[in-house]
């Protein structure tokens, strides 16, 4: 594909794209930038897309892109809302714990190698299976639970150290 090929499909389909994120979501700039990442990745993968299928495949992609950010800002949602314990219960010591405990956790995931790391938040932050984070990585499934494991072993270590 050249740029003028990819330059006359993305002004040919980028507002269409944007739209079908934009009824989906209700949210403009999800919407835009999932439509701009779609697009991103079309022109990565541009050797092995058939021109027939393109368009499907903008969708596919587009689809894809809203339910992952969707699924994370579930989890995220879900988190905090379970979390959120009556004020009688939740004693200062606990919030303090809970401060250090993320505090932790977030030093260890900066120091955390990076392919341990992505593939960590991959599996745990966007809840994609191993399979997928593989393909989408470019990396076999043993490669990937190997990571996998060693991210977890990371965080044991560098977390229980630092309590």
């Amino acid at each position: 594909m050249t740029q003028e090929e990819f330059k006359s499909l993305f002004e040919m389909h980028f507002a269409r794209v944007r739209n079908y994120v934009f009824y989906r979501s209700g949210d403009t700039e999800l919407a835009t930038d999932i439509a701009q990442e779609t697009f991103l990745k079309i022109w990565e993968k541009q050797d092995g897309i058939q021109p027939q299928k393109v368009r499907g495949l903008l969708y596919k992609i587009a689809n894809d892109l809203f339910i992952s950010s969707y699924r994370k800002s579930q989890r995220t949602f879900n988190f905090f809302q379970s979390y959120q314990v009556d004020g009688e219960s939740r004693t200062p010591e606990d919030e303090f714990a809970y401060v250090q405990l993320k505090q932790s956790y977030n030093k260890a995931l900066g120091r955390m190698p990076e392919k341990q790391r992505t593939v960590f938040l991959m599996s745990r932050v966007e809840n994609l299976k191993y399979n997928e984070i593989a393909e989408m990585s470019g990396i076999s499934v043993k490669a990937v639970e190997k990571r996998m494991k060693a991210a977890l072993e990371f965080l044991d270590a560098n977390i229980n150290r630092n309590e």
